[in-house]
C-alpha cells in the first residue's frame, strides 16, 4: 500500500493574493484582496490542496517594516479566506541590504522547506506567482507554474492567466 503524498499550491503573496503596491505592502490599510481570491482559495482547498504562501519580503532587510507586519497581513488574508492558507514562508532578505539568501526567490529554499515539512509531491503541485522569479523557484523544485500577468504580456510559466481564480481553474483541470 503506497502512502499518498500531499499536493500543494505554492502562492506568491503580492500581486497574487493581494494587489501589489509600488512601495511595499505592509500596512493593513493598504491591503486590497482582489475579487475572486477567497473563492479561488476555497476551491483549491476543497479539492484537497495544501495552500502555502512563499513570499519575498525585502522591506524587512531595508528596515521599512518588521516580520510582525507580515504576520498581520497574513492574519487579515486568513480572515478574508476562511483560514484557507496552511502555512506562510517569507524571506526577509535583499542582496543589497543583507546579502544573498537561498530562501529569496528565485532561490527555492522556502519551497524546499515546505516540501520536506508536509511531504509534498512536486509532480502534483503548482507555483502561482506574478514574477519571473516565482516561475524560476517553482521550476527549481519541479512543480508546474502559473504566471499571473496582464493579457498579452510575456510569461515564463507553464501557463499564463490574469488572476488567481483563472489559475485555480487550470489547476483543477490538470490534476494528476
Amino acid at each position: 500500500m503506497s502512502e499518498t503524498k500531499t499536493k500543494c499550491v505554492f502562492l506568491d503573496r503580492d500581486g497574487v493574493l493581494n494587489e501589489d503596491c509600488t512601495n511595499y505592502m505592509y500596512d493593513l490599510k493598504d491591503l486590497v484582496i482582489p475579487e475572486g481570491v477567497p473563492e479561488a482559495l476555497k476551491t483549491l482547498k476543497d479539492a484537497g490542496f495544501l495552500l502555502v504562501v512563499v513570499t519575498n519580503q525585502a522591506g524587512i532587510a531595508k528596515g521599512l517594516y518588521t516580520a510582525d507586519h507580515v504576520y498581520t497581513i497574513h492574519q487579515a488574508m486568513q480572515a478574508a479566506s476562511g483560514n484557507a492558507l496552511d502555512d506562510l514562508y517569507f524571506s526577509p532578505y535583499h542582496p543589497d541590504n543583507s546579502g544573498v539568501s537561498l530562501s529569496r526567490k528565485p532561490g527555492s529554499l522556502m519551497l524546499e522547506k515546505a516540501i520536506a515539512k508536509y511531504d509534498i509531491d512536486p509532480s502534483q503541485s503548482w507555483m502561482v506567482g506574478d514574477r519571473d522569479r516565482d516561475m524560476e523557484a517553482g521550476k527549481n523544485v519541479g512543480v508546474r507554474t502559473i504566471h499571473i500577468v496582464p493579457e498579452n504580456e510575456e510569461s515564463f510559466g507553464d501557463y499564463a492567466v490574469v488572476n488567481l481564480l483563472e489559475a485555480a481553474k487550470i489547476i483543477l483541470q490538470n490534476q494528476n
